[in-house]
């Protein structure tokens, strides 16, 4: 491409780009020439600019921005990356690289292809392109939207000028702006997403096999995926080993004898706290085995406590220390992408993919800036906007002198983008918006806490009282209250932040005591002993486990949403209400990585990791070197050896080394013992490639039990009663006897989707292979049960389909029991049966009576719900769960979710049938296939016609256009070969 010089620019003389040549270069035309070409309500004349976003929704927003000399298109996301699979490399590359999609021995080099399903977008952006004298890339200013930006420029090949285009918000001014001040592609960045992408390219598909091999068939390993997982299961793993532990105390009713009034309360709670000066022992003091962590508690049992109750009946109390300190609160900083989502989780009952895909739409459509950012930092502009605002609705005593600064909290914080805050100038209220449902709340929500981020701070005071008496047995008594009164609410008038824990006391919440003074009588108007027991620790929810992952520095901030999606997709995790339960399966997953593949999960590898790659982004160590030794390992062991990747800027590299060899040597996995977990009295937990269950002694052996385990059972809940409940139960394995016809053993079975009858095929039997042999099956009616089916039931059974004859034309008619019940087929055309019994019942000219008749279309009588949830916050509307075609739903009758693995009709709450509801509500509604308008058919048929030939029947007609269509691919495929990178 030629390039612009000085020269040219002072004099206005075109140089030979493609640009220049039609005058529209603004490297080389006159000053107000080049003013027609900004981003104005006028035309740009005589010159196109090409700007490429990432989603539609946004292209359609900046267009209106930016007038009618500029072509806004979507990349639609991705338009390259590296192969899915093996059939997507191009035929030169061989060997590993195929399976790999990566040349790990030329320097890491990664094989990039078009995405199948953007070839077609990728065409029409080259078309625009060929017509267009600038390109803007304008995708999201982070290291995927940098990365986006190159892929784009490199599959593209521009002969144009190339601009980088970056905003942080969808606004007007913002846009312009951009356009105004464009920037180069920042190689720093693309270089290190593209080292992340090869480095999890590795790592899944070199530890993803060895889980297919030792666990299960198509499970999945990730850098990031694989620790979020171990975080969930070893939450687990404390609640299985944890022992509760009971203690006792005592709560006191104290009245001062006034009649009191709101501000002044005539009574006061207070709780025990000391006895004869040692303090008694509360949940904090007790260890996860049930023990004391010290012995200088004093641990109160329920004999104790009541005995001492009683002894206070008759105490006289006095007040013995009142001490008041004063109470601050500062605001909370400006949303980052990890507070968003953990605060999207307590308030609004969002999961973190929710959250993120409500927050998207709010960024396209310009209300809120960019939502995936490290950064608590406002621009001047949105601090003017907050204070503004501050002034406006609450009033200049709630504004502080200064603004207020948000230092960053993120370790390598990267992009430079501000906080989540509502865009503009001037922040639109939540009722200017103009929004409704899952948008306005979480707009609402980002809107109050930017404006209280620059408040004046909650001030007030906390008091704490300590009550004494001498009981009836000698003994001394000390209880204690606290109290909290907020004088001025400063921020809280507009936000106060969530808590993780439901029963954690919010910052706003006041607890008034009597003004009470040392020496003052108090009397015990009731004094009761209170039982309490320690709890497990609670399982993570997705705020909580997002928080862990960033306070671990593990992962970016902008992959969370996408990582606990997976470990969701995978079966590794289901919920139950809001909290994350490990299944069985990850289980073993995590003990094959924690003992074959340690470093790869360990947390602080992890978070160093981590730093290797901001380090790569900030231009102080080098891809390649690091890539190698974490792939290949280092040639002298243990340590950097001298030259190695730790002298080229690699840090201490002690913490990597080998990814290759460790997936290599595979003989020291046992399968079997990685997946085996002890429960007790000699019954092991085993996952299995069908599912987990339990089992006491060896296969074929004398005595041998074994059970399945419900998928949905959470592991701290399989006790060793429970594991024997399951093993006591019949195995689902009944003799009927033998067929009297081909000798074989007929036997009931309870199987993974019910019961059902088989044959036990002799032995030798081949069972693969094109003379393979598979037993008859069928599954048992629903008016049958295991216990009481016979030989001749199964028999009956076994012989459908059964052929109930054929009609006029020849077509024969069978009964069938099918998913979904009993039905009768003839060709394609199938009916449904009322009753199971008439399988071998109904007649032909029954049949032939029913296909008599109109197929009926329409639904069926409605089933009752199942379950009722109370009313949804966004449709305010009632929540029910449904039994459907595809299984168990919520739906507030106007949104519709499919309750996910883990989720059971009889135990999901309101809470998680909101949460579904409001995920299928951010999805938007399912996108259905575009139908041809008849139309069109005919102006193809006729121009086909028009082709071939004047006057042809109808048929010939059919084959002219599809001889046209083919002819069209053909030509469209030879294209898309010319224009395929290499």
């Amino acid at each position: 491409m030629y390039r612009h010089t000085p020269q040219r620019r002072e004099r206005h003389r075109p140089c030979r780009c493609r640009a220049c040549q039609r005058r529209t270069c603004p490297e080389s035309v006159e000053p107000e020439r080049r003013a027609k070409l900004s981003p104005t309500s006028e035309a740009a004349h005589g010159g196109r600019r090409l700007v490429i976003v990432e989603s539609p929704a946004k292209a359609k927003t900046i267009k209106g921005y930016l007038g009618p000399g500029y072509v806004v298109e979507a990349s639609v996301g991705h338009i390259r990356d590296l192969p899915s699979g093996a059939a997507e490399v191009p035929e030169k590359y061989t060997g590993e690289v195929r399976r790999l999609g990566v040349d790990v021995e030329h320097d890491f080099q990664p094989i990039y292809v078009v995405n199948a399903d953007k070839k077609a977008q990728v065409r029409k952006l080259k078309e625009l392109l060929a017509e267009s004298d600038e390109l803007f890339l304008a995708t999201d200013e982070d290291r995927e939207g940098e990365a986006i930006a190159w892929h784009l420029q490199e599959v593209l090949k521009p002969k144009v000028p190339v601009h980088r285009m970056v905003f942080h918000e969808i606004t007007k001014d913002a846009i312009r702006e951009a356009v105004a001040n464009p920037r180069e592609l920042n190689q720093r960045m693309v270089d290190a997403q593209e080292t992340r992408r090869i480095l999890d390219r590795l790592y899944g598909y070199e530890v993803s096999p060895v889980l297919w091999k030792k666990v299960m068939p198509r499970l999945s390993a990730g850098r990031v995926q694989s620790v979020a997982t171990r975080l969930v299961v070893e939450r687990e793993r404390e609640r299985i080993a944890f022992r509760s532990a009971e203690y006792w105390d005592l709560t006191g009713t104290f009245g001062t004898g006034r009649s009191g009034d709101a501000s002044d309360p005539s009574q006061l709670v207070a709780r025990l706290a000391a006895v004869d000066g040692k303090r008694v022992a509360q949940g904090r003091d007790f260890g996860a085995d049930g023990r004391l962590k010290s012995e200088s508690v004093l641990h109160l049992d329920e004999a104790n406590a009541r005995a001492l109750a009683a002894a206070l009946a008759d105490t006289a109390f006095s007040v013995r220390s009142v001490e008041s300190k004063p109470y601050r609160r500062s605001p909370y900083a400006p949303f980052r992408t990890t507070t968003l989502q953990q605060e999207a989780s307590r308030k609004l009952g969002f999961g973190a993919k929710a959250t993120m895909q409500v927050a998207q739409k709010l960024y396209e459509n310009g209300f809120i800036t960019y939502m995936r950012t490290d950064s608590t930092i406002l621009s001047d502009t949105a601090v003017s906007a907050a204070r503004a605002q501050v002034t406006q609705l609450y009033g200049a005593d709630y504004l502080p002198e200064k603004p207020r600064v948000y230092a960053g909290k993120v370790k390598n914080a990267q992009e430079a983008h501000e906080a989540i805050r509502p865009s503009g100038d001037r922040f639109r209220t939540p009722a200017e918006t103009g929004l409704t449902g899952d948008q306005f709340r979480l707009y609402e929500l980002i809107w109050k806490r930017t404006v209280a981020s620059q408040m004046k701070d909650a001030t007030g005071n906390s008091v704490t009282v300590k009550i004494g008496g001498r009981a009836a047995d000698g003994r001394d008594a000390e209880f204690s209250a606290s109290g909290k009164t907020i004088t001025f609410h400063g921020f809280m008038k507009a936000y106060v932040e969530g808590a993780d824990d439901p029963n954690a006391e919010l910052d706003d919440r006041e607890r008034r005591l009597p003004q009470v003074a040392e020496g003052d009588a108090l009397t015990a108007d009731e004094i009761t002993a209170d039982g309490h027991a320690t709890k497990p620790p609670a399982r993570y929810t997705e705020a909580s486990l997002v928080k862990e992952l960033e306070e671990r520095e593990i992962g970016r901030p902008s992959t969370y949403a996408s990582i606990i999606g997976t470990i969701l997709d995978r079966g590794y995790v289901f919920k139950k209400g809001t909290a994350l339960v490990p299944s069985f399966l990850s289980f073993a997953v995590v003990n094959l990585l924690e003992k074959h593949f340690g470093r790869l999960v360990d947390y602080d590898f992890t978070a160093k990791m981590e730093d290797d790659l901001d380090r790569i982004a900030r231009g102080e160590a080098q891809a390649v070197p690091w890539l190698k030794r974490f792939y290949f390992g280092d040639a002298g062991g243990g340590t950097a050896a001298a030259g190695g990747a730790a002298d080229a800027g690699n840090g201490d590299g002690d913490h990597l080394g080998g990814l290759k060899e460790l997936v290599t040597d595979l003989g020291a996995i046992d399968a079997r013992e990685i997946s085996s977990f002890p429960v007790g009295n000699d019954i092991v937990l085993r996952v299995g490639r069908y599912g987990p269950y339990v089992e006491r002694g060896e296969k074929d052996a004398e005595g041998h039990q074994r059970a399945d385990v419900p998928e949905d059972l959470a592991p701290d809940e399989l006790t060793v009663e429970l594991a024997e409940e399951l093993l006591a139960k019949p195995s689902g394995d009944f003799e009927l006897g033998a067929d009297p016809v081909s000798g074989n053993q007929i036997v009931a079975k309870d199987g993974r989707y019910g019961p059902y009858v088989t044959e036990i095929l002799p032995e030798g039997t081949p069972k693969t292979g094109k003379n393979a042999v598979k037993p008859r099956t069928a599954s048992l009616f629903k008016s049958m049960s295991l216990d009481t089916v016979t030989l001749e039931d199964a028999l009956r059974l076994m012989s459908l389909p059964r052929v109930v004859g054929a009609d006029a034309e020849g077509v024969e008619i069978t009964a069938q029991n099918g998913r979904y019940g009993p039905y009768l087929k003839k060709g394609t055309d199938s009916r449904s049966l009322t009753e199971e019994e008439q399988l071998f019942t109904i007649t032909l000219e029954e049949a032939l009576a029913i296909y008599a008749q109109p197929k009926q279309r329409g639904r069926a009588a409605a089933k009752p719900p199942l379950k009722e949830l109370g009313t949804d916050p966004v449709s305010e509307k009632p929540v029910v769960v449904k039994d459907g075609r595809f299984g168990p739903y919520v739906t507030d009758g106007e949104t519709n979710a499919t309750l996910r693995t883990g989720d059971s009709v009889e135990d999901i709450t309101p809470e998680r049938g909101y949460e579904l509801l409001a995920e299928k509500r951010a999805k938007g509604p399912a996108k259905k296939a575009a139908k041809k308008a008849p139309a069109k058919k005919t102006t193809t048929a006729k121009k086909t016609a028009t082709k071939t030939a004047a006057k042809k029947t109808t048929a010939a007609k059919k084959t002219a256009v599809k001889k046209t269509t083919t002819a069209k691919k053909t030509t469209a495929a030879k294209k898309t070969a010319a224009a395929k990178p290499e």
